[in-house]
């Protein structure tokens, strides 16, 4: 069965910029080492990035979230240094879940990253309804979300939906 590893939005405004948190950072060495793993074994590893343009509070989610961030080509949108293994793809998504995941082959896959609350959530919710027979589990060490509240509530919700959270 195939391996994939998705790392949701490790970018730096979701780290320690725009957006960032004390937890968000906490999890940086959790999700280097869980990288590091995936690599070594020869899995497969999918990097999303959030991806805003210059135009973003004039947009749906920006009238909600009125905070630039992940505008592309800025350090805030750069995934963190040290976290992307070159030659991986890299999935530039306009908003939370990205809605093309059928376009990979997943059988087996694990999600780390930010936010489990919104991006995390969204991008398992769509593989899980997408891959119904497919593995699909969230490493809860290797995400954060925007409060810990939110964090668990989400880790709750993908629970429920048959998504192993470790």
């Amino acid at each position: 069965m195939k391996k994939t590893l998705i790392v949701v939005d490790m970018q730096n405004d979701f780290v320690d910029m725009a957006l960032g948190t004390a937890e968000a950072v906490q999890i940086v060495p959790k999700v280097k080492q869980k990288i590091e793993e995936y690599r070594k074994n020869g899995y497969e590893i999918i990097y999303t990035r959030d991806t805003h343009l210059d135009d973003y509070l004039e947009t749906a989610e920006g009238r909600k979230l009125p905070v630039k961030h992940c505008i592309k080509g800025t350090k805030g949108w750069e995934i963190v240094d040290g976290l992307y293994v070159e030659g991986c793809k890299i999935i530039d998504k306009p908003n939370f879940g990205w809605p093309h995941w059928d376009r990979e082959v997943l059988e087996d896959v694990q999600i780390i990253g930010l936010c489990t609350d919104i991006c995390v959530v969204s991008n398992a919710l769509i593989i899980k309804a997408t891959f119904p027979d497919a593995a699909v589990s969230v490493d809860s060490a290797c995400c954060a979300g925007v409060t810990v509240e939110s964090h668990n509530a989400a880790l709750k919700t993908m629970a429920m939906c048959q998504i192993d959270v470790m």
